[in-house]
């Protein structure tokens, strides 16, 4: 909480006292604009400068701050940006690098993280709301960042930490972990800022498939049950079980998603659309998100049919619009914002909502937390309802035990907690396939 909040404080105390060396913020690209905004809004003195826009426009301004031209302070880059110019940053020595969003470099074999950790800077920090999504190693990779060395190698690591953390649940070498990361983990949680803080009222609301949605579901989860009792779960045929996989919860959504002329109806989006009516009426803004960016345009043609204002925000939406539709969402009078859980899950400060639908719920809990909080964070003066859209007896049903089975990995390890998060096998899959047909 407050992390943005915390660097630019850094920031605004490191200049005031006459900090010559410039500061590096990496995040993803979609943020870039906000990141500037932000820097304008709470410390308008520091002098800021995105590194975007065409490649000899990037390197013509890079080249001016190694020869001291600009008299920049803070630059903005994003990791895509970062890993085509970072040849372009040799020469440049930087007082601060903060990397926001810091899961972008959970695999430390990438392109991105090795980028990351090429520039020449004094300090280094690290800010996500989410260090561990899947796996253990993803924690390992940000700390390879912050102080190479410092976790030991990744084999090393993995042998003597990940595996008898996550598979053996040894709790010695969890509080060995513990004890190394600790100090280097500033933490705020919700709970430490309750008075700060409305509710937040979380409630599963359930639809029913019927006739032709139920009939194409049955009969494509029989398909899959199959294929998984057949099949090694691994390469080409695991890759085609996602897909098979993604294929359901389509069904579960809108089955018009996956099928071509499907005129039969969608239990989901009904009862979605009565959420929106009602909580609309009732004067709630509201925030939507889903996984499918063409399941927000069906939405968006209902509402329009409703005579209901929204905004829409994806993954091609212009990194300036996004800025001013979220600027705009919290002043004006559109009361509904769709958005792409990936394009918009971070980043975003859209307080003015109060409630938030969450379409088609997934196994990554981090990210939908991530997503609500657009809404429940520090600002919020109204208490906050959370929906989640579940299909009964789907998959997506299943989906919420499994979440209740594989706790957040992340509570474990940064804080108390004794639950672990592991990878999903052919055998919960058939399990949850198994109480649907």
């Amino acid at each position: 909480l407050g992390k943005t909040i915390q660097v630019i404080a850094l920031f605004e105390d490191a200049y005031s006292s006459g900090e010559k060396a410039p500061s590096l913020v990496v995040c993803p690209a979609s943020l870039v604009f906000n990141w500037e905004q932000e820097i304008q809004k709470f410390a308008p003195d520091l002098k800021v400068q995105s590194v975007v826009g065409t490649g000899p426009q990037r390197m013509e301004l890079l080249q001016s701050i190694k020869e001291g031209g600009l008299g920049c302070q803070v630059l903005i880059t994003s990791y895509d940006l970062l890993k085509r110019d970072i040849a372009n940053y040799e020469g440049i020595d930087f007082r601060f690098q903060i990397i926001d969003e810091a899961q972008y470099i959970k695999n430390a074999a990438t392109q991105s993280a090795r980028s990351v950790k090429a520039v020449n800077v004094r300090s280094r920090f690290a800010l996500t709301g989410t260090p561990i999504e899947n796996r253990l190693g993803e924690l390992w990779s940000i700390f390879d960042f912050l102080m190479p060395g410092f976790l030991f190698g990744n084999q090393y690591f993995r042998r003597e930490y990940e595996i008898p953390i996550t598979k053996e649940r040894n709790e010695q070498a969890l509080e060995r972990l513990k004890g190394l990361i600790g100090p280097f983990i500033l933490r705020r949680v919700k709970k430490d800022v309750l008075k700060e803080l409305p509710d937040k009222l979380e409630k599963v609301v359930y639809s029913t498939l019927e006739e032709e949605q139920k009939k194409l579901y049955t009969a494509n989860a029989i398909l899959l049950k199959e294929k998984l009792e057949s099949d090694d779960f691994k390469g080409a045929e695991k890759l085609q079980i996602l897909s098979d996989l993604m294929r359901l919860r389509q069904i579960c959504c809108e089955p018009s998603l996956c099928f071509d002329g499907y005129k039969g109806g969608s239990a989901k989006l009904d009862t979605c659309m009565e959420l929106l009516l009602n909580g609309t009426s009732a004067g709630h803004k509201i925030l939507l998100f889903s996984q499918f960016t063409s399941m927000l345009e069906i939405i968006a043609k209902r509402l329009k049919k409703e005579k209901i204002p929204f905004y829409l925000l994806t993954g091609s939406t212009p990194k300036r619009d996004r800025v001013q539709m979220a600027s705009s969402f919290q002043k004006d009078d559109v009361m509904v914002f769709l958005i792409s859980l990936k394009a918009g899950g971070t980043g975003l400060n859209l307080t003015a909502a109060d409630v938030v639908i969450h379409y088609d719920p997934w196994w990554n809990v981090a990210a939908q937390n991530q997503a609500t909080d657009r809404a429940h964070r520090i600002g919020q003066e109204n208490q906050v309802s959370v929906f989640k859209l579940i299909t009964k007896h789907t998959i997506e049903e299943n989906i919420l035990k499994l979440q209740e089975m594989k706790r957040d990995l992340a509570d474990t390890v940064v804080t108390e907690g004794t639950g672990a998060l592991s990878s999903i096998t052919r055998e919960d899959l058939i399990r949850m396939l198994d109480e649907d047909i």
